[in-house]
């Protein structure tokens, strides 16, 4: 026992470390009459001065080992000298002085003699060095500082990307992909694993332990909140106590609210950022995937496919990683849940478990029917994707046929099946969530049943009573935390095999040769027919080689060989060199001319012009607003096909590659253009001429300057040789050349897209919108938000919601007269040690639990949401549909794909989730006011402030939020557009090894998406803490009122008010979280709704009576003073156009590039409005005909042939309207018989997306076939030629000559031999008609007609 001295001045005096001498025996029971049983209790000195003081200390030392691992670990050593850094930093040097000061002291007190215990010195040195460890205390700070700053300024003003947080090293994609990808590829090459387990097992090794950290908070969580109903227990046990006793359990609860709140945000908030990380893993993997992806594994996959795949499918992993740790972490809390019950009720508690025995495998039925339902759901979810991406994809063709309603009718089925399976999986899941609910109230029930009856000396006081609700009420709460990690389970099982498997592709070896192929046979898929056999090819370097052969004989198929692309059977490959290569489909990217010439590439200025020169590209420059750079719109809308194959080839010329491969690049432009790029890029002294080139050319004016011609006929090399060697041989080369003597030279004439084909002024014009279009971002008001709730509760119907409301109410009066009840029955006074009317009080309780049931309110939830989700996705299709085709060429795919995808599925699934959440949570926050206030009704003077409060942060919350998810939506639209560009120029990319460039492209589009990902979670979470919090002092004045009013109050009422009021916590977080969410996902249907406000086309159909059946019956076609612009803002593209057509005349057209040919074929079928004049066909002016009722009774053959995912039999006919004998017919006109015979399935036979499965000339071939069956009076065929050789040409000619002799046929053609059969020939330019007679009344005049003639060789 320590003396001291008398102390010195009172604020003067150190803190000291005596014992109390206590007045009792034992020391012990002294320490507690001082602290437990007394009316004011204190604690010791020493425990004051010792333990309060050291144990914070403590705890940071024993912390600072594992932090500073944890910095060297993730290299994060340093510090930013913010502002409350530097502050900490003063007033840490500000401590470590007081507490050396005080150090001093009492060394200085010491040495005069004055005793102190050794805690006085250890004290003050133990804080000072606890100032200057690290903690993390100044990040925490700083990031909440920086969240806060976010908040304000998004409140402010509308946020922008600049405003974004950097992403953090850890959270970018090359980091992560990388990582993931390294474990994907160790574990998959072990052979006990799956994709599905390798790819599980790479997520595990990437985020495994942030995941168990998380766990830990969540389990440390649990450990509070099985702390608070014990505290309520001894809250409520004694009501004869002290006040202070009270006071001190309401601070207990308070502070055990608090500290679960933080672990259990922990928790969510590493969940969240795991999502966000684990989508970036995803969609880098499926990207990469995508560029190894093989040919054959592209047939049988689309971009719908892949969007779907990296937008809902990882959208369902995201969410199911929150739910997946109550897989063990719901039992656990079930388990404890009855130990405590079994202390409260004894024995009695075991027949809530036979209760939950009973229900748990009917919950397991459930879910695995409602697995079951999900799968077919995700079928028909891949089926409409598929669908609906190849009719976005092409709309252009199915405007011109008039096929929308059939699509739509088409989408609409499988939507329809959808919705179906949707709603059978939404009514089990209510099922689900009824029979877990349910089985709380049973257990209750039947725990109170027993206890009271089977001794009637059991009373049911407010302690047992509300205690054991409390615990059932985290009973309830891990029950309902089950089918939501069951089925989250369910979600990662269906999910994770849904990567797209695919085969790597052979790449050659190399070799001292350029190109040596021995003995190759290659087939496009394994298994499949061979479609190149036997190749032996030798080609030296410096050479240049032309490969000819009729359509589909596998020109195309040797080129794809050569770069690896197709399955070798056998044989072996070697090139020597890099590559470049011109696909016969050009293939250009969203970015400016520069940048897809280039492609990657250093600029070199003097190379470039070279280039653009050789490759006939500068008028092109010229006529453009911004030259070089140009932004090019997605799949090149605002260019002519021939610009777009001349830009091909200027980035394979610019590569400066050994070996270029060219896949018919001449076929797309005039005969001088021809010749110029022939001469100055591909020929013998050309800018390639010391390359090794491989041409495929169906233009035998350029053979004779050959090194080498290879001929493919059947997939086999039937002759090689040089020009001359061809022709003595007198094989088939050489009669195919004799009898096409008078087609060898030829006129190549710009292709152009229908779209986009007009004078120079409306080229820059256009290209000047689009790329408003592209940059304009527009900021919606908060109004929006509201009309996009009306939309959607409209939607359902007013009749339903009224409905739902009704149940919810009625659920939830059920549950506060139940709470009643009970209050009333703990009140019950006890004689003769038994309580009166017990069997009335659980007969009432009985009926009430009952009429809780969720089954209503739930499924009505649902039920509202699936006729809403149908409403408003077939309104959506339909103004897309709708829509003319300038829309389209302004509009990014990836825009639409995402809003078909993402934003539906959002609709489908989590608004009538996040409903039915708030919803619930709305009327059951309402009840537990209700019960506070009328326990304690001065309540009420702090529900209204803590109201006021909550409005406030979800104010300032939802307004930042929402702008967050606008930018992460609108950030997401570019990577969904750059996975289909990708998707669709594979072969390129990998042709060019240009793959890591545009993985980096990729995932900095990814990251860009990310930035914004991460601060709306930082967000959500900020708002759920602060939202707790609130529910937490709610909770505290409950029970501080409840303690002030003890005397007024019964035990069963405080019971009612404080375990009704501990329910707010949780209530609050999750209805501010679902409304939150809510109010972000409901930007879907405000982003759907933004189409209904685009311009529309003409009306489909009219009640034309004017119309006779058989309209039109001569074709007979009459411009008048007609003209065409392609919107109000720009030039014409046609002017006064004044021409007669007889019906049944056949018509050339031709014209130089740009010349307003495909202008023409546009304004025929009304794809563009008429600006002046109007056009008759017989007699009946087409501004007067229903758009549907004029498009089939003209048919368009395109210059880019165009066939859908599906069967031959549906391509051909996909109106359904043919007999198969008529299509066999067709089939036999078009030459195509033979190749569909041998064909696996005949007409059954399965076309890949967009027909890549077929050559070019096969689907032109089609094409025709499918104009036959149409039978109209009109055909246009605009460049349908193009891609065929010349033998064939002759024979499609004869076909039209004989087939359509009675009707009026319009041939746009860029080979003049083609047209010079023609009655007429109508010669366009700039726009307006320069001639048009006979050709050999033109070819007389001299005029343009006569120089086309004589550049072709014709005259």
């Amino acid at each position: 026992m320590l003396h001291d001295k008398p102390p010195p001045p009172k604020l003067l005096r150190p803190p000291t470390c005596r014992r109390r001498r206590s007045p009792h025996p034992s020391s012990a029971s002294g320490d507690r009459n001082q602290t437990w049983d007394s009316d004011a209790p204190r604690f010791t000195s020493c425990f004051q001065n010792i333990v309060l003081l050291w144990f914070p200390c403590l705890y940071l030392w024993l912390a600072f080992p594992f932090y500073l691992l944890y910095l060297q670990k993730h290299s994060r050593g340093y510090i930013r000298m913010s502002a409350i850094f530097k502050t900490k930093m003063v007033l840490g040097l500000a401590l470590v002085l007081l507490c050396f000061s005080r150090t001093l002291y009492t060394l200085w007190e010491i040495s005069r003699g004055i005793p102190r215990a050794p805690a006085v010195v250890i004290s003050p040195a133990l804080h000072m060095g606890t100032m200057v460890i690290p903690t993390r205390f100044a990040q925490i700070f700083n990031r909440l500082a920086l969240l806060s700053r976010l908040l304000w300024k998004g409140y402010k003003q509308p946020l922008t990307t600049e405003d974004l947080w950097s992403l953090a090293e850890e959270n970018s994609s090359e980091e992560i992909v990388a990582k993931v990808g390294a474990a994907w590829r160790k574990n998959r090459e072990a052979p006990e694993y799956g994709p599905s387990k390798a790819l599980l097992k790479a997520f595990w090794s990437a985020f495994g332990t942030s995941f168990l950290v998380g766990t830990l908070s969540l389990a440390i969580a649990d450990v509070f909140l099985f702390l608070i109903p014990e505290t309520l227990r001894w809250f409520i046990a004694d009501p004869e106590a002290p006040r202070w006793k009270g006071y001190l359990f309401a601070a207990l609860l308070f502070s055990l609210g608090c500290l679960q709140t933080v672990f259990e945000q922990q928790y969510m908030y590493r969940c969240l950022v795991l999502g966000v990380r684990l989508r970036t893993a995803v969609s880098g993997l499926v990207y990469r995937k995508i560029l190894v992806m093989s040919s054959a594994a592209r047939q049988t996959t689309t971009t719908g496919e892949i969007v779907n795949l990296v937008s809902v499918d990882v959208q369902k992993l995201m969410d199911a990683i929150i739910y997946l740790n109550g897989t063990w972490l719901a039992p656990v809390r079930i388990l404890i849940c009855f130990v405590f019950l079994w202390q409260l009720l004894g024995p009695s508690a075991l027949t809530a478990i036979a209760v939950f025995l009973f229900l748990l495998p009917l919950n397991f039925v459930i879910s695995k029917k409602r697995s079951h339902f999900q799968e077919a759901q995700m079928k028909y979810k891949d089926d409409r994707a598929k669908l609906t991406s190849a009719a976005l994809g092409d709309i252009k063709i199915l405007k011109l046929h008039g096929w929308e309603k059939k699509f739509m009718e088409k989408i609409l089925d499988i939507r329809s099946q959808e919705l179906q399976a949707l709603k059978k999986s939404q009514f089990l899941f209510s099922l689900s969530l009824t029979s877990f609910h349910s089985s709380t109230f049973l257990m209750t029930f039947i725990m109170f049943t027993v206890y009271t009856l089977a001794d009637a000396g059991n009373i049911l006081n407010a302690q047992k009573v509300f205690v054991s609700l409390a615990l059932v009420n985290i009973l309830d709460r891990a029950h309902s935390f089950l089918p939501f990690s069951i089925n989250a389970v369910v979600q990662v099982r269906l999910q994770l095999p849904r990567d797209p498997e695919a085969h790597r592709n052979t790449r050659p070896w190399p070799t001292p040769h350029c190109i040596s192929l021995e003995n190759g046979t290659y087939t496009w898929s394994t298994g499949g027919s061979p479609c190149l056999k036997r190749i032996n090819l030798t080609i030296p370097h410096g050479s240049l080689c032309a490969v000819v052969g009729p359509v589909g004989a596998g020109k195309s198929s040797l080129l794809s060989a050569l770069l690896g692309e197709l399955q070798r059977m056998e044989g072996s490959l070697r090139m020597k060199g890099t590559v470049a290569f011109v696909p016969q489909k050009p293939w250009v990217q969203g970015a400016t001319m520069e940048e897809n010439i280039t492609f990657g590439q250093r600029v070199d200025r003097n190379w470039y012009k070279r280039v653009i020169d050789a490759c006939a590209l500068q008028p092109d420059l010229d006529s453009f607003l911004a030259g070089s750079q140009t932004k090019i719109g997605e799949k090149g809308v605002n260019i002519s096909g021939g610009q777009k194959q001349r830009l091909s080839l200027a980035r394979a010329v610019y590569r400066r590659a050994d070996i270029c491969l060219l896949d018919d690049p001449l076929s797309s432009v005039d005969a001088q253009v021809g010749q110029h790029i022939f001469e100055r890029a591909i020929g013998p002294n050309g800018l390639l001429k010391n390359k090794t080139r491989i041409l495929v050319t169906s233009a035998v004016q350029f053979l004779p300057q050959m090194d080498n011609i290879i001929v493919i006929v059947n997939g086999v090399i039937s002759e090689m040789g040089t020009f001359q060697e061809l022709l003595q041989r007198q094989g088939a080369f050489a009669d195919f050349l004799k009898s096409h003597s008078a087609d060898r030279a030829e006129e190549k004439e710009g292709k152009e897209k229908q779209t986009s084909a007009s004078p120079k002024p409306k080229t820059k014009n256009k290209i000047f919108c689009i790329s408003g279009y592209i940059l304009t971002q527009m900021v919606r008001k908060d109004i929006s938000r509201f009309l996009s709730y009306l939309k959607y509760l409209r939607a359902a119907g007013g009749l339903l919601w009224a409905c739902t409301v009704l149940c919810f109410a009625w659920q939830q009066g059920a549950s506060f007269c139940r709470g009643l009840w009970l209050s009333l029955w703990a009140g019950d006074p006890v004689r003769n040690g038994t309580q009166q009317n017990t069997r009335l009080r659980l007969g009432v309780f009985f009926f009430l639990g009952l009429a809780q049931g969720k089954f209503g309110s739930v499924a009505a939830v649902f039920l509202a949401g699936v006729v809403a989700s149908r409403k408003l996705f077939r309104q959506f299709l339909w103004d897309v549909v709708r829509s003319p085709m300038a829309f389209f060429d302004v509009t990014p795919s990836g825009n639409l794909l995402n809003r078909f995808s993402k934003e539906t599925d959002s609709i489908d699934c989590i608004i009538p989730d996040k409903l039915k959440s708030l919803l619930g949570f709305l009327f059951n926050l309402l009840e537990i006011c209700t019960v506070i206030t009328m326990a304690t009704p001065l309540a009420v003077v702090a529900i209204i402030p803590l109201t006021a409060l909550y409005a406030v942060f979800q104010n300032f919350f939802v307004i930042t939020s929402c702008q967050l998810k606008r930018l992460e939506a609108a950030s997401r639209s570019p990577i969904y557009s750059h996975i289909s560009e990708t998707f669709q120029g594979t072969d390129v990319i990998r042709a060019y090894k240009d793959q890591q460039r545009f993985m980096a492209q990729n995932d900095f589009k990814v990251d860009r998406n990310q930035r914004a990902s991460f601060p709306a979670v930082v967000a959500d979470r900020w708002l759920a803490t602060n939202t707790e919090f609130l529910g937490n002092s709610l909770v505290l004045c409950a029970a501080l009122l409840a303690v002030a009013n003890k005397g007024h109050l019964s035990p069963g009422t405080v019971g009612f008010s404080v375990s009704w009021a501990l329910q707010i916590t949780g209530v609050l977080n999750w209805m501010i979280r679902s409304l939150a969410e809510l109010d972000n996902t409901i930007v879907s249907v405000e982003r759907m709704e933004d189409y209904s406000k685009t311009p529309k086309e003409a009306p489909w159909s009219l009640s034309s009576h004017f119309l006779h059946e058989n309209w039109p019956s001569e074709g007979a076609i009459v411009f008048r003073r007609y003209s065409l612009r392609y919107r109000p803002d720009l030039e014409l593209a046609l002017k006064s156009i004044n021409i007669k057509i007889n019906g049944r005349e056949k018509i050339g057209i031709a014209g130089r590039t740009g010349a307003g040919k495909s202008s023409l074929a546009a304004g025929i079928v009304r794809l563009v409005e008429a600006a002046e004049g109007e056009i008759l066909i017989d007699g009946v002016n087409i501004a007067h005909v229903g758009l549907h009722d004029l498009r089939r009774s003209i048919t368009v053959i395109p210059q880019d042939p165009v066939l859908f995912s599906g069967s031959l039999r549906m391509n051909l006919d996909p109106l359904d309207t043919s007999s198969d004998e008529e299509i066999w017919a067709a089939l036999e006109q078009t030459l195509l018989k033979n190749f569909v015979l041998d064909l696996p399935d005949q007409l059954a036979y399965e076309c890949s997306e967009g027909g890549l499965n077929l050559s070019v000339g096969q689907r032109q071939l089609i094409c025709l076939a499918r104009a036959l069956l149409q039978k109209a009076k009109i055909l246009v065929l605009d460049e349908a030629t193009a891609a065929m050789d010349l033998e064939t040409e002759l024979r499609v000619r004869s076909t039209v000559r004989t087939l359509f002799r009675e009707c009026t046929v319009l041939t746009i053609a860029h080979r003049v031999n083609t047209i010079m059969d023609h009655d007429r020939i109508l010669v366009i330019e700039s726009g307006q008609v320069a001639e048009f007679d006979t050709p050999e009344a033109l070819i007389a005049q001299k005029g343009l007609f006569y120089r086309m003639a004589e550049e072709s060789g014709l005259v």
